[in-house]
C-alpha cells in the first residue's frame, strides 16, 4: 500500500471512529442539558418551597403571584379581578392526582371551615395544571367533591404555563403505561391570596389545618 493509500485509509478509519464516539457523547450532552434544565426548573420554582418547609408557611417576599386569564368550571373566561375583594386558598394540581392533591384540597377546606362565620370569606380554589384532561365539566364534578364553593381553574397550555410562572409553580408530565395515563409531578406550596390580588402568604404541603387557620384568623 502507498504512503498516500495509508494516510487516506488512517484518516477513514479515525472519522468512523469519531462518528461511533460522537453519538454517545451528543446522547450524553442532550441528556445533561436536560437534566440541568428541570434542575434549574425546579430550583426556581422550588425557592418558595424550601422557604415554607421550615414552618409550614412562609411570607411572600419573592413577589409571587400576578394577573391571569383562565375559565372556570362553569366554562366562563375570568381574571384575577374576577376574584377581586376576596380571599382566596390557591393550590395548582390536577384532578387525577392520586394523593397530594386530594390531601390538600381537603386539608384547605378543612382550615376554612374551622374560621367558622368567617370563613365565607375565603374561597379555596384548585388552578388545573393538566389542562389536557382538565376540561371546565371535569373540574366542575371533581371540586364539588370537597366543598360546594371551591372554584375550579383551567385554560389552555399557554394561558397555565402563564399562570403557573407567575406563582413560580413547577409541573413536569411523566408518561404512563398508556397515553392517557400520564401523571404530572408538581410543586405543592398552598398560596393566600389577599383581597387586592396579591400572594400575602403561602403553605406547604405539611401544614395542618389549625396553623391555616390560625395565620387566616390573623388576617381577616
Amino acid at each position: 500500500m502507498s504512503t498516500r493509500n495509508s494516510h487516506s485509509a488512517k484518516r477513514a478509519a479515525s472519522q468512523r471512529t469519531g462518528r461511533r464516539r460522537s453519538g454517545p457523547i451528543l446522547a450524553f450532552a442532550l441528556v445533561v442539558v436536560a437534566t440541568v434544565g428541570v434542575l434549574a426548573i425546579r430550583q426556581y420554582s422550588g425557592m418558595s418551597e424550601s422557604i415554607a418547609a421550615e414552618t409550614g408557611a412562609g411570607e411572600n417576599k419573592l413577589n409571587i403571584g400576578g394577573p391571569f386569564t383562565l375559565v372556570d368550571q362553569d366554562g366562563q373566561t375570568v381574571t384575577e379581578a374576577n376574584y377581586s375583594g376576596r380571599w382566596l386558598l390557591v393550590y395548582f394540581g390536577y384532578t387525577y392526582c392520586p394523593d397530594v392533591c386530594p390531601t390538600s384540597l381537603t386539608r384547605n377546606v378543612d382550615a376554612i371551615e374551622l374560621l367558622g362565620d368567617k370563613g365565607d370569606l375565603v374561597t379555596p380554589v384548585l388552578i388545573s395544571i393538566d389542562p389536557q384532561r382538565d376540561t371546565p365539566e371535569k373540574l366542575k364534578q371533581y371540586v364539588g367533591l370537597f366543598n360546594p364553593r371551591m372554584v375550579g381553574l383551567t385554560g389552555t397550555p399557554e394561558q397555565i404555563a402563564a399562570v403557573a410562572k407567575e406563582y413560580r409553580v413547577f409541573y413536569m408530565r411523566s408518561p404512563g403505561d398508556t397515553p392517557d395515563s400520564y401523571v404530572v409531578d408538581h410543586s405543592s406550596l398552598t398560596y393566600l391570596v389577599g383581597p387586592d390580588g396579591k400572594v400575602a402568604q403561602f403553605f406547604s404541603h405539611s401544614a395542618s389545618p389549625e396553623e391555616i387557620a390560625d395565620r387566616l384568623k390573623q388576617r381577616l
